[in-house]
């Protein structure tokens, strides 16, 4: 068996990969953990690792490819001229095992956070604007240097509330 990369319809990995599963074929969506707010709760969910992207395993001696073409959710397999592009086994592998041991996670908003590097605030009142990370305080709160009404003014923030700028 091969693996090979299937191009989906925008949010459409999930149906995708069931479509794909129900006709025979290997299939696999990497995905990652993460939280998000919604009307002051907070949870976690899974998200695709690659927006669009999942992999089907084919043996191409039993199996024709083509069918995928046609399948729920998907737009195309990655080729290389009219023949599918295969993806390495081992490739898919370190990609399983990462994702099973919680590497590509994104739980703690303050891990893809650096001082002194800029940010953006993604809701709240400070929504839309851009500042300098100052301070790193406890768990799940930091300090961003704002400009506001011409003057830097210190803001205390929850962490998952800015972003990289």
């Amino acid at each position: 068996m091969q693996w090979y990369a299937v191009y989906t319809q925008p949010h459409a990995e999930p149906k995708a990969l069931e479509h794909i599963l129900r006709q025979g074929y290997s299939a696999y969506l990497p995905r990652y953990r993460t939280k998000v707010s919604h009307a002051r709760r907070r949870q976690i969910v899974l998200r695709p690792l690659f927006p669009r992207y999942l992999f089907a395993g084919i043996d191409r001696a039993t199996m024709p490819w083509r069918p995928i073409l046609s399948t729920a959710g998907v737009t195309d397999v990655v080729r290389a001229g009219d023949e599918p592009a295969p993806v390495p086994a081992e490739i898919v592998t370190a990609i399983r095992e990462r994702e099973t041991a919680g590497a590509f996670d994104r739980l703690d908003a303050r891990q893809m956070l650096r001082l002194d590097e800029l940010v953006r605030v993604t809701t709240g009142a400070f929504e839309d604007m851009v500042g300098r990370l100052v301070e790193l305080r406890d768990q799940d709160r930091i300090v961003v240097l704002l400009e506001l009404l011409g003057r830097a003014v210190r803001a205390q923030l929850r962490a998952e509330v800015v972003e990289p700028a």
